[in-house]
C-alpha cells in the first residue's frame, strides 16, 4: 500500500516538472514513465479493492437475494406472529373462563358464609336481647325493693327524731346557760386582772418617783460649790 502513495507522489512530481505547451495549460510528460508508474499503482492496490469491484459488479444480484431473504423472513415472522397471537388469544380465553369459574365459586362461598353469619348474628341478638330483658327486670325489682327499704328506714328515722325533739330542746337550753355562765366568769376574771395590774403599776410608779427624787438629791449635793457656811443651791428638782 505504501508503493501506491509513492507512485502517486512521483506522478505528481512528473506533472509539476513537465514542460508546458505554449498558450495552453497542457504539458508534455514522458509516456513510458507515467505508464510504468500507473502499472506500479495497479499492482500495489490491495486485493480488497478488486473484491470491492466484484461486489459492485454483483450488486444487483446481492440486492435481489437480500430482498428475497427479507421477504421470506417477514413472511415467516408474520406467520409466527399469527400463531403466537392465536395461542395467546386461546390462552387468554381459557384464563378468563377459569377466572370466571373461580369468581362464581368465591361468590357462592361468600353468599353461604354471609347467610351463616347472619343466622348466627340473629341468634346471638335474640339471646342477648332475652338476657338483657331478664337482667333489666331483675334490676328493676331490686330497685323497687331498695326504694321500699329506704322509705321504711326513713319513716323509722323520722319517728326516732321526733321522739328526740324534747331532749334536743333541753340540751340547747342547758348549753345556753353554760355559755352565759362562762361569759360572766370571763368578765369577772378580766376585771380582777385589770384591777391587779393597775395596783401593781401604781406601786411601781410610786417606787420610781421616790427613787428619782433620791437620785436628784444626790446629784444636787455632788454638784453644789464647796463654800463653808453656804447652803448649796439645788440644781435638780424632780417633780413627779
Amino acid at each position: 500500500m505504501y508503493r501506491v502513495f509513492e507512485a502517486l507522489d512521483e506522478l505528481v512530481t512528473i506533472v509539476e516538472e513537465a514542460r508546458g505547451v505554449p498558450m495552453t495549460s497542457s504539458c508534455v510528460v514522458p509516456r513510458g514513465d507515467v505508464l510504468e508508474l500507473l502499472d506500479d499503482v495497479r499492482d500495489a492496490l490491495p486485493r480488497e479493492v478488486d473484491d470491492a469491484q466484484d461486489v459492485l459488479d454483483q450488486r444487483d444480484e446481492l440486492i435481489t437475494k437480500a430482498r428475497d431473504q427479507a421477504e421470506t423472513t417477514v413472511n415467516d415472522a408474520n406467520a409466527e406472529a399469527e400463531r403466537v397471537t392465536s395461542e395467546a388469544a386461546a390462552e387468554a380465553e381459557r384464563m378468563i373462563a377459569d377466572a370466571q369459574a373461580r369468581a362464581e365459586q368465591v361468590m357462592a362461598d361468600a353468599r353461604a358464609e354471609a347467610e351463616r353469619m347472619i343466622a348466627a348474628g340473629q341468634a346471638e341478638y335474640h339471646n342477648l336481647t332475652e338476657r338483657a330483658r331478664a337482667e333489666a327486670e331483675r334490676m328493676m325489682q331490686a330497685g323497687r325493693d331498695a326504694y321500699e327499704r329506704a322509705v321504711e328506714d326513713g319513716r323509722h328515722e323520722q319517728s326516732r327524731l321526733v321522739s328526740q325533739t324534747e331532749v334536743v330542746q333541753a340540751a340547747h337550753a342547758e348549753s345556753a346557760r353554760i355559755v352565759d355562765e362562762a361569759h360572766a366568769e370571763a368578765d369577772r376574771q378580766r376585771a380582777d386582772c385589770d384591777a391587779y395590774v393597775d395596783g401593781k403599776l401604781a406601786e411601781f410608779s410610786e417606787l420610781l418617783s421616790t427613787t428619782l427624787r433620791t437620785v436628784d438629791s444626790g446629784r444636787n449635793h455632788l454638784r453644789a460649790p464647796s463654800t463653808l457656811g453656804q447652803r448649796p443651791t439645788p440644781l435638780y428638782d424632780f417633780q413627779p
